[in-house]
């Protein structure tokens, strides 16, 4: 486990200080570094644990429990790609194989030069225009494809 730098640590204390006395304070809390830091990394754990008077592993089980947080550092840009069942009737599938295979990883990986990570979503409520991915909260309907390379080119360049 990589120790955390000087700015990391300051910022997961203050996020564990500032919502420890809420009910359930462990998800806000998670929410809250993942928020600033794009990951909850695995060294964040112990103070954590420590600021709520949790064991590490009560707190590790709710990390790998819930498949929106991350122990690893994302890319610089996150394609969701929706899995849901309108999206699967157009054809979403395609288009899934297509990403996996032009991104060089499955669900839950970022790119070898750091660009993308690639997740999975289960609605982005754009059922109408399936099927939808979104990059870094911009949605995008009726992604084919030729689309999802136009959109990735695009984002590669930001």
């Amino acid at each position: 486990m990589l120790p955390l730098d000087s700015t990391a640590q300051e910022t997961v204390s203050a996020v564990v200080d500032r919502l420890k006395g809420k009910p359930g304070a462990l998800l806000p809390i998670l929410h809250g570094i993942q928020d600033v830091l794009g990951y909850v990394p695995p060294a964040a754990v112990p103070i954590i644990a420590d600021g709520l008077n949790l064991s590490r592993a009560d707190v590790h089980g709710v990390i790998s429990f819930y498949h929106y947080f991350r122990d690893t550092k994302p890319g610089r840009h996150t394609i969701h790609l929706c899995r849901a069942e309108a999206c699967q009737s157009m054809n979403q599938k395609a288009t899934e194989a297509h990403a996996k295979q032009k991104l060089g990883v499955d669900y839950h990986g970022t790119t070898a030069n750091g660009a993308f990570t690639f997740e999975p979503v289960y609605c982005l409520g754009n059922c109408a225009c399936s099927p939808s991915m979104m990059v870094d909260g911009e949605l995008y309907g009726r992604v084919t494809p030729e689309r999802f390379d136009d959109i990735v080119s695009k984002w590669e360049k930001r």
